[in-house]
C-alpha cells in the first residue's frame, strides 16, 4: 500500500515509522525546509511542498496513493489536504488529524475526510470504556520500554481513600502521573490525597498492570 503523509512533525515521522515497518510506502510531506529531514526517516520519500496546492499535489503523484494522512498541527491545512486527495485526486481513503476538538465537527466527507483522528476524543472513548469504577483501562503503550499509560476510577471502598499519595505503596516502577478530579487536574505529589470517584492515570509496567489494580481496589479483584 502506498501511503502519503502531509505533515512531517513527530505526529507525521511517528506514523510514517510505523507504516514502513509494517511494509508500506510512504510519501512524507512538508512545505517547512527544516521538518524534510530525510535521515530521521531514511525509508521514506520525502517531498518539500505545501500540501494546499494543487500542483504540488501532482508532484507527489496522489493518483498513485491508496491513503492520505492529513497529520499537520494546522486543521485548516488538514482540511483542504484531504479535500484535494479525495475530489481531484480520487484517493481511495483519507484520515484527517483534528488538532481542535472545537473543529471535529468539519472532518466530515464533505471535506474529503473519511476517518477523523482527534485524541481528546479517543481518550475519552477509552477511558469510558471501563466496565465499572475499580477496573483498570489501558489507554496508550509507550513503544520504548515495556509500560503503559493506565486509568482508574477509585472505588469508594479502596483502603486508600483520603491517604496521600506517598503513603501508597505503588509497585516499583510505577508512577502515577495525574489525579483528575471534578474537572480539574491535580499533581499528585506526596501530600495530595485521593478521593473516591479520582480518575488516576499512571505509567507502569504491563506486567504490574494486575499488581495496580488489586492494590487500588482489592474487593472488586481478589488475589487468586
Amino acid at each position: 500500500m502506498r501511503v502519503a503523509i502531509a505533515g512531517a512533525g513527530a505526529v507525521g515521522r511517528s506514523i510514517a515509522r510505523e507504516l514502513i515497518q509494517n511494509g508500506h510506502e510512504v510519501l512524507l510531506i512538508d512545505k517547512s525546509a527544516r521538518s524534510v529531514q530525510p535521515d530521521r526517516v531514511p525509508d521514506a520519500e520525502w517531498l518539500l511542498a505545501d500540501s494546499c496546492e494543487l500542483s504540488s499535489l501532482e508532484e507527489a503523484r496522489l493518483d498513485r496513493c491508496d491513503v492520505v494522512i492529513a497529520a499537520t498541527g494546522d486543521d485548516k491545512v488538514n482540511l483542504v489536504t484531504s479535500l484535494l486527495a479525495k475530489t481531484e485526486f480520487g484517493v481511495p481513503r483519507t484520515v484527517g488529524r483534528v488538532n481542535h476538538p472545537s473543529n471535529e465537527w468539519l472532518f466530515t466527507e464533505a471535506w474529503g475526510v473519511d476517518v477523523n483522528v482527534s485524541t481528546p476524543r479517543i481518550m475519552s472513548a477509552l477511558v469510558e470504556e471501563a466496565v465499572s469504577v475499580g477496573d483498570l483501562v489501558r489507554l496508550f503503550t509507550f513503544r520504548q520500554g515495556n509500560a503503559n499509560l493506565v486509568e482508574m476510577t477509585l472505588p469508594a471502598d479502596s483502603p486508600y481513600v483520603g491517604k496521600p499519595v506517598g503513603l501508597i505503596p505503588f509497585p516499583e516502577n510505577c508512577a502515577l502521573v495525574t489525579i483528575l478530579r471534578d474537572g480539574q487536574v491535580y499533581v499528585p505529589d506526596g501530600e495530595q490525597p485521593v478521593e473516591s470517584g479520582d480518575e488516576l492515570l499512571f505509567v507502569v509496567p504491563a506486567e504490574l498492570e494486575d499488581e495496580l489494580e488489586r492494590l487500588l481496589a482489592p474487593s472488586s479483584h481478589p488475589s487468586p
